[in-house]
């Protein structure tokens, strides 16, 4: 084998239609667009979804559900990564180097799996209960930020 004789899979290309190449082609006259109609013309795009004057499926279907504004998403950090952050004070710059949030602009909320080896100060904007009984346990203190 060499490049001289590779091609491609069978099957895998076929020719363009060529269309309105005379009445022996089997694609003259109109070209496979039929007579007239909509379709017929020059430069015709349908839309996306369009059904032909049905109503589309896109509005027959049944809308459900809500979405709310002003839900808020916590960035949710457990003790047991927590733990991997070699320092004493963990505010939220330390969380971002360490990869665990991306950005310092999140709500955080440290939640309780995992445990506490040593005493740390944590700030954060939200602590589980377990998560700031353990902190504590530990000998740490949880702390609020931004309140």
């Amino acid at each position: 084998m060499n490049l001289s004789n590779l091609r491609p899979a069978k099957g895998s290309r076929k020719d363009d239609k060529r269309v309105g190449r005379g009445p022996g082609s089997g694609r003259q006259k109109t070209s496979g667009r039929g007579h007239k109609g909509q379709l017929a013309g020059a430069g015709f795009a349908r839309k996306r979804g369009y059904e032909g004057g049905q109503m589309p499926l896109h509005r027959r279907l049944p809308k459900r559900g809500f979405t709310n504004i002003f839900r808020k998403v916590w960035a949710e950090v457990n003790l047991d990564r927590l733990e991997k952050i070699k320092k004493n004070e963990v505010n939220l710059k330390d969380m971002v180097e360490a990869g665990l949030i991306n950005k310092e602009s999140e709500q955080v909320k440290i939640l309780g799996r995992g445990t506490m080896a040593s005493p740390k100060t944590i700030y954060a904007h939200k602590f589980s209960q377990s998560a700031k009984a353990k902190i504590e346990e530990a000998g740490g203190k949880a702390l609020i930020v931004g309140s």
